[in-house]
């Protein structure tokens, strides 16, 4: 599962995912609506890859949290809305998928941005089964049985090439630009 992308910005309420950059900012697209939209340097932009959530030992990363949610509710969306849902649904389901969350530095509305940010992003299809999934996938392919290449077809005898034309058109100048692309 690969987060990277996926970027909250401070001020819109759901997440949206990268999809160019720009000299000010970033092109992004909206995972509830689609629309895509310009952000800039000046908007407050978090990725999802970077953000952790405290623990009593050390923080987790939002995509250990994710898959654990996924494994938990087998793929499926939370039963509640996390928005409107009350503290103790929050924390109950908080508590099944991190345990050892810190109490005193995890919020209500942390809870409730984790399960709306999961629930936007199992819609959007950005989240996948677990890495060891993934490890498996690669061995059954190799299981699978190699097709044999087609046969070439035999190649049709050569024809004379035309005569050339004793006129040519001069070709245009090629243009370079010497403005960076910003990466």
């Amino acid at each position: 599962m690969d987060l990277s992308n996926i970027l909250a910005i401070s001020g819109k309420p759901d997440l949206n995912e990268l999809v160019s950059r720009t000299k000010t900012g970033a092109i992004v697209k909206n995972l509830v609506t689609g629309m895509k939209f310009p952000v800039f340097a000046t908007n407050s932009i978090s990725q999802l890859s970077e953000i952790r959530m405290f623990t009593v030992s050390d923080e987790k990363p939002l995509e250990e949290i994710f898959e654990n949610i996924y494994n938990l509710l087998g793929a499926k969306p939370t039963e509640f809305d996390p928005k409107k849902a009350d503290n103790a649904t929050l924390f109950d389901l908080l508590d099944k998928v991190l345990p050892d969350y810190d109490t005193e530095r995890v919020h209500a509305s942390d809870a409730k941005k984790l399960f709306a940010w999961y629930n936007i992003l199992l819609n959007a299809g950005k989240l996948t089964p677990s890495e060891e999934g993934e490890k498996e996938a690669p061995a059954e392919k190799a299981e699978a049985p190699v097709k044999a290449a087609a046969p070439k077809k035999a190649a049709a005898p050569k024809q004379a090439a035309a005569p050339k034309a004793t006129t040519q058109a001069k070709a245009a100048p090629k243009r370079t630009s010497t403005a960076k692309k910003a990466i």
